[in-house]
């Protein structure tokens, strides 16, 4: 297969290896700590879930963030990626060990939330750093394969994180405490791994750069401005990026259908058993498998249909079979569905995240993939928010699944016309 020999040739690149090693262990930590959160907020006994619970977990979480997030952008466009790498990394190992003491002792769910709010925001600077690091390791003819197998191994790394969370919580130890200890050592082996890699790799191109606090605010809420004209500029990356927020709300959307469909539709004994956990664990590794199979098809089907035709052939994919799949509100299709929905959306993600790439200059990326990440959590917050109006208690809402597909077709068929132009 060219997959295969193209990933062959990648692999060859020795700084793309490192910064890849680096991705998959602190995406594998995500995985593992978010599964933790999940299981603390949504399966734990004595907690009478919601979705509008759910909805106020993630708005917690992620959207102090969204307010800060874009200002994350410019400090990458300064400072050192390696170091930024490093030190997130030593820092999220530690504010995860804190999550756990906290879960152990039972802490108030302020507090709780606020040690989990610390790690998410500080995993906003890696995520972003990592993605705007990745044309420094590799040539300009390889980067749309480096985008296939990078975010992608490291979104099936975080599903492998998850997996391994699930195991850990139901067969090894019944504790969230423990799985985010695990989650905090990987964090410090990723950092362990940023050190491989020469200092100033990683770029960006100017000198680091050392303001004071005022001038640097400032500095920043100017560097936004432009990062946000920079795009605009750019109606291509534009168009993907908008096209892929709604996805991501689509996607936000049914994962909080499918938790309520696990903890109490799926649960055979008492609501958020492990009966439920072990089917949600399963529906995470089936999109995790979407995601792959994302992986290996599109670059292939890219580089013929084009990066929007692509993201609009995966918008029409998941209109038409989502609802064949979901409205049965069965385990098998739901499953299914999971597969389908995380091929459409990854292979969207791998496309978006080329057309940004490919036309934002080096300078700006950071602000730009800074940016990307906030309308990502927007959205996911946004789309809970929307469940939780319409989700009845287990989950099961045919006008959610309904609407979902609506915005599926409205996405394909805008993206279709903007391509043929």
């Amino acid at each position: 297969m060219a997959v295969v020999g193209d990933l062959r040739v990648l692999l060859r690149f020795r700084d793309f290896r490192r910064l890849l090693a680096v991705r998959l262990l602190s995406q594998g930590a995500d995985g593992v700590y978010q599964v933790a959160l999940a299981t603390y907020v949504v399966f734990s006994p004595e907690k009478q879930t919601s979705p509008a619970a759910i909805a106020s977990a993630m708005a917690v979480l992620l959207l102090p963030y969204s307010l800060v997030g874009p200002f994350a952008g410019v400090l990458l466009d300064r400072w050192r990626r390696r170091q930024v790498l490093v030190h997130g990394n030593v820092l999220r190992a530690a504010l995860a060990s804190l999550t756990a003491v906290l879960m152990f002792s039972g802490a108030p769910d302020w507090l709780f939330y606020a040690s989990a709010l610390c790690v998410t925001a500080v995993n906003r600077f890696v995520l972003a750093g990592l993605s705007a690091a990745l044309p420094r390791v590799v040539d300009t003819d390889r980067l749309v394969m480096a985008n296939a197998l990078s975010p992608t191994a490291g979104t099936l790394a975080a599903t492998a994180g998850g997996g391994l969370a699930f195991v850990v919580r139901v067969v090894v130890a019944d504790s969230d405490a423990a799985v985010v200890l695990l989650g905090a050592a990987l964090y410090l082996c990723s950092a362990l791994a940023a050190l491989r890699m020469a200092r100033e790799l990683l770029g960006p191109d100017r000198p680091p750069v050392r303001p004071r606090l005022v001038a640097a605010l400032a500095g920043t809420a100017r560097g936004l401005l432009a990062g946000v004209r920079h795009l605009a500029a750019r109606r291509p990356a534009a168009h993907a990026l908008v096209s892929m927020t709604l996805m991501r709300f689509c996607f936000g959307a049914l994962t909080v259908m499918v938790l309520m469909l696990c903890r109490y539709a799926w649960s055979s004994g008492e609501p958020g058993g492990d009966d439920g956990l072990a089917l949600l664990g399963i529906a995470v590794g089936a999109s995790g498998a979407g995601f792959f199979v994302a992986a290996v098809v599109t670059p292939w089907a890219a580089g013929r249909l084009g990066a929007r035709g692509w993201m609009a052939v995966c918008a029409a994919a998941a209109a038409v079979l989502g609802p064949v799949l979901l409205l049965p509100f069965a385990p098998v299709p739901v499953l299914a569905a999971a597969f389908v929905i995380g091929f459409t959306t990854q292979g969207a993600k791998i496309a978006t995240d080329t057309v940004v790439q490919s036309t934002a200059d080096d300078g700006f990326r950071g602000r730009i993939f800074s940016l990307y990440d906030v309308l990502f959590n927007v959205a996911f917050v946004g789309a809970a928010g929307v469940a939780a109006l319409m989700l009845p208690p287990d989950g099961k809402s045919a006008p959610l699944v309904a609407s979902v597909a609506l915005i599926y077709a409205a996405i394909a068929a805008t993206l279709a016309r903007f391509d043929a132009q």
